[in-house]
């Protein structure tokens, strides 16, 4: 089974091959350039150095939100081009889902944090027993108060995401309960994650037609909150 991994749903942008179970290639940027500029040179030069012929992968795995409006936008419609060009099948793998992944394997809950501005953070809380399992469903809400969840549970637990250099002293100063931030090679998104957790979901029978898909977004973005903008002249 062969299956694309891409996720451009945070800061990261990344995409891998993953071969019977091998990951073959990734590349992964965490840098100054837009994820439009970024992601379909990326996935070309891992293309040509694994000489893939694209006519025979099974399926596009794509971080499908929640994250950055923008980089799920552009994931969306690079997922779903390829998809359509090749005829093949996308699967979907939330977002917060596939940064969990990162850290399969742990016995402690992994809180996975991404930086949704105004205090709030997109977060869920995972653990492995001995497959992903969700113990709170992803979500838009206050550091304070996903911090104070975890408080109800005391449990041992892991943070990773771009919240967490956002939010640290807030997660330092409230946590009741042991934690730990994931070191810097297991703390970001990684499109690995994405096409190993949408392998598992592809044998599942959790795949869907190109046109078919769409990013979660879970809120509304700043632009649509506001609403339009009225200037006097």
């Amino acid at each position: 089974m062969k299956i694309i991994g891409i996720d451009s749903s945070g800061l990261v942008a990344s995409v891998a091959i993953l071969e019977d179970g091998i990951v073959t290639a990734e590349y992964t940027t965490n840098y100054k350039k837009t994820h439009s500029q970024t992601l379909l040179p990326m996935l070309e030069t891992i293309k040509d150095m694994t000489q893939l012929d694209m006519g025979s992968i099974d399926a596009i795995a794509t971080a499908s939100g929640p994250g950055s409006y923008t980089g799920l936008r552009i994931g969306s419609a690079t997922a779903k081009g390829l998809a359509l060009a090749l005829d093949k099948p996308i699967v979907e793998v939330p977002t917060l889902e596939g940064l969990a992944y990162n850290l399969w394997g742990t016995g402690e809950l992994v809180c996975p944090i991404m930086d949704a501005r105004r205090n709030q953070v997109y977060a869920g809380v995972y653990e492995f027993d001995p497959e992903l399992k969700t113990v709170i469903e992803g979500c838009a809400i206050g550091i304070e108060e996903i911090v104070e969840r975890l408080n109800e549970f005391g449990a041992d637990t892991i943070f990773l995401g771009d919240g967490v250099p956002v939010y640290r002293e807030i997660i330092e100063s409230r946590a009741g309960f042991n934690y730990k931030f994931a070191p810097a090679h297991r703390a970001y998104q990684s499109a690995a994650s994405i096409a190993t957790l949408g392998a598992e979901y592809f044998k599942a029978g959790k795949a869907i037609k190109g046109d078919e898909h769409a990013p979660v977004y879970l809120r509304k973005s700043q632009a649509e909150n506001e609403g339009p903008k009225h200037f006097e002249v």
